[in-house]
């Protein structure tokens, strides 16, 4: 690997040099390696192809759960999340222990593995929300709930510095890994005071379909608000605003 001099600085392919920019600035260095063709037929990359399948069934099945919950992770995930989320999966495809290696896929058997997944690594939920809580999923019924008995936010909740409000957020996900295809369902609270009051008993509830074969996804998180002139400012703060998957329901098959 060779670092660019001079003023001009070459971005691109010339010859056998590639030329491109990384964060230690513009570098250089020669074409090489095994060559995609050999990749795709050689027997002795049998076990790099296995992989290579897998690896992109769990970064599809990765996108499709996030797009499930999308609403919610815009306030509440990294800027990691993507790749971490992948990672699980690819835990979640090796589970199974039907399928020969390349044939693996997210199914029901491992897909509980990803309950406790924080999507904002910076800022788990158990770090800003330290009150009880029981989440519930009713496959027959198609509900999905988060309960949350009286408390006082003030005790109970670690807020950002100028955060004056909160919100309580969930989110159902009724999810086909194999074609793609979801049903979701958001529910939140009112945006709260975070004072030394006593609140009421909280419930969340999240739609889906009745008696569904499919996993389902129960997601419980907070975000942070503030109060200027009486409008409601959402503070995006990633330290805070935590979102988790408190329970996977799966038919097992």
């Amino acid at each position: 690997m060779a670092r660019q001099k001079g003023i001009i600085k070459i971005q691109g392919e010339l010859g056998d040099i590639s030329f491109y920019q990384t964060k230690d600035g513009f570098l250089a260095r020669e074409k090489g390696g095994v060559s995609g063709e050999r990749i795709k037929n050689d027997p002795a990359f049998a076990r790099t192809r296995e992989n290579g399948l897998e690896f992109g069934r769990a970064g599809k099945a990765s996108m499709v759960l996030r797009k499930s919950i999308r609403e919610l992770l815009v306030v509440a995930s990294d800027p990691r999340v993507t790749s971490r989320l992948t990672t699980e999966m690819m835990r979640v495809i090796k589970a199974d222990s039907r399928s020969a290696r390349g044939a693996r896929t997210v199914n029901h058997s491992g897909i509980s593995l990803l309950t406790g997944f924080e999507f904002n690594g910076d800022g788990p939920l158990s770090q800003s929300f330290f009150a009880p809580y029981a989440p519930f999923i009713d496959r027959a019924g198609g509900t999905m709930s988060i309960s949350i008995p009286p408390f006082i936010p003030g005790n109970m909740i670690k807020a950002p510095a100028g955060a004056t409000h909160y919100r309580l957020i969930s989110g159902g996900s009724e999810v086909d890994f194999a074609t793609g295809e979801f049903i979701s369902n958001i529910a939140a609270t009112e945006q709260l005071p975070l004072d030394h009051a006593l609140t009421d008993a909280l419930t969340l509830e999240s739609l889906v379909s009745p008696g569904s074969a499919k996993p389902l996804f129960l997601v419980f998180g907070i975000e942070f608000y503030q109060l200027v002139n009486g409008q409601q400012y959402t503070l995006n703060n990633g330290t805070f605003n935590g979102l988790v998957v408190v329970q996977v329901s799966t038919v097992q098959s």
